[in-house]
């Protein structure tokens, strides 16, 4: 795979993510995930590490869950997002569901403890294997994709003498989404079906033994920065609940995904309420209650990775910061081209020399790099950088290319802090083989 071109910038003052994030501060110069200094943590757990505030996604939670008071509504998180077991307990304490794209991520639930009354199954290619374990799990929702998926449905609930709850997920032909690669609800994309064949799908399995029509479902895309998709999209759905409703096919569920965006730099997404009332608007005449499937805008910016200078060097007038953190750790720069700020975590009592870098890894990649031309301190060896909004899409990304054991994960709560994935070790890195 060729990889994306990291981001590139002018030149420009440094930036202070402390201003857009949540529960994270610097505090006489240096920098606190809640009421631990993120230099403590790299000390003791050592480097890469992702770092998580438990009150950060606690409190993006209510918040989104307050947008839509107003509106019976479900929210299930994204397990995709970030899959850590301590974070999904988090959820499940917090009365979340949950959205899962596989049978592995039906597993992690299981070992949270989180009944399958709380899931709602997404995803192009469920397997039959995956199929039958969520009707032995009894799951809230499947969101079908494909007819043919549909006649594995049918087919794997008849033999086990069950009921499967389902909804078919509608492809609205709707341009939404930050990168090509996260934007999902065009016609030439793989997700979902265009409303004609759905249509007949839903009318030709009425009266199915072996399937209840519970809802209607869709998911655009990701990191989405403005509401006119979002409303687009409600829309187009309302207008089909509607059609179906005449032809005696009544919907519980009004599975809307996820897709919200967030702030990792200068982007300026959508007030949460206001999110809240342009849907609400839409769906609260029709009856049904309102599923949503948000990852990113509940745990994004809950999230750091920490990562120490290994080297700075200068290739024909061309700074270059290389850290012990790369792409398999975080993908996202090289993967989308995506821009994630980064800063020192200690602010020096003097002043030092700016330089304008890329902010580079070890891999033997070009494209193993974080930022490019970055306004930042010029640092010494082995100081400790932040790499920004690294809660989502993170870890769940990271491998073990290079032969490289992917980082540990901590999560900081109040005062204290705890590793919830311990670092990968060499020998795990052959395990198996």
């Amino acid at each position: 795979m060729k990889p994306a071109r990291a981001h590139s910038r002018p030149i420009r003052s440094e930036s202070d993510p402390t201003r857009y994030t949540p529960n994270f501060s610097y505090r006489e110069g240096e920098l606190f995930c809640e009421e631990v200094p993120v230099s403590a943590i790299a000390t003791q757990v050592g480097t890469p590490v992702y770092v998580y505030s438990r009150a950060s996604i606690e409190n993006a939670y209510r918040r989104m869950r307050a947008a839509f008071a107003d509106l019976p509504h479900t929210i299930c998180y994204s397990v995709k997002a970030n899959s850590n077991l301590s974070i999904l307990r988090t959820f499940a304490r917090l009365g979340s569901s949950f959205d899962i794209v596989s049978g592995g991520e039906l597993e992690r639930l299981n070992c949270a403890g989180v009944p399958g009354r709380r899931i709602v199954f997404s995803g192009v290619g469920k397997t039959r294997d995956e199929i039958r374990e969520a009707l032995r799990a009894r799951i809230l929702l499947f969101n079908v994709e494909s007819e043919a998926e549909l006649e594995l449905l049918l087919s794997e609930a008849s033999r086990l003498g069950r009921v499967a709850p389902a909804a078919l997920r509608i492809n609205p032909d709707i341009e939404a989404g930050g990168h090509p690669h996260i934007s999902t609800g065009r016609h030439h994309h793989k997700f979902g079906m265009e409303w004609s064949v759905a249509r007949e799908l839903y009318l030709a399995a009425r009266n199915k033994r072996s399937i209840s029509w519970q809802g209607i479902s869709a998911h655009i895309g990701s990191q989405i920065l403005s509401l006119v998709p979002f409303r687009r999209s409600a829309q187009r759905m309302a207008r089909h609940v509607r059609e179906l409703a005449k032809h005696g096919i009544r919907l519980r569920y009004f599975d809307f995904g996820g897709g919200l965006g967030v702030r990792y730099d200068a982007e300026q997404p959508p007030d949460w309420n206001a999110y809240g009332r342009a849907i609400a608007r839409i769906v609260k005449p029709l009856g049904c209650r309102l599923l949503l499937e948000p990852g990113r805008s509940l745990v994004g910016p809950a999230g750091v990775l920490l990562s120490r200078v290994i080297y700075t060097k200068t290739t024909n007038g061309k700074e270059f910061i290389v850290l012990d953190a790369a792409m398999n750790d975080l993908l996202r720069p090289a993967l989308y081209g995506a821009t994630h700020p980064i800063t020192a975590a200690t602010q020096p009592s003097a002043p030092r020399e700016k330089i304008s870098a890329d902010i580079v890894g070890p891999i033997c990649e070009s494209g193993d790099s974080f930022i490019q031309d970055w306004p930042i301190g010029k640092p010494e060896p082995g100081e400790l950088f932040v790499i920004w909004g690294a809660g989502a899409y993170g870890f769940v990304l990271a491998s073990n290319y290079n032969s490289r054991p992917r980082p540990a994960e901590v999560i900081v709560e109040g005062q204290r802090f705890r590793t919830i994935r311990r670092r990968e070790s060499r020998a795990d890195l052959v395990r198996g083989e």
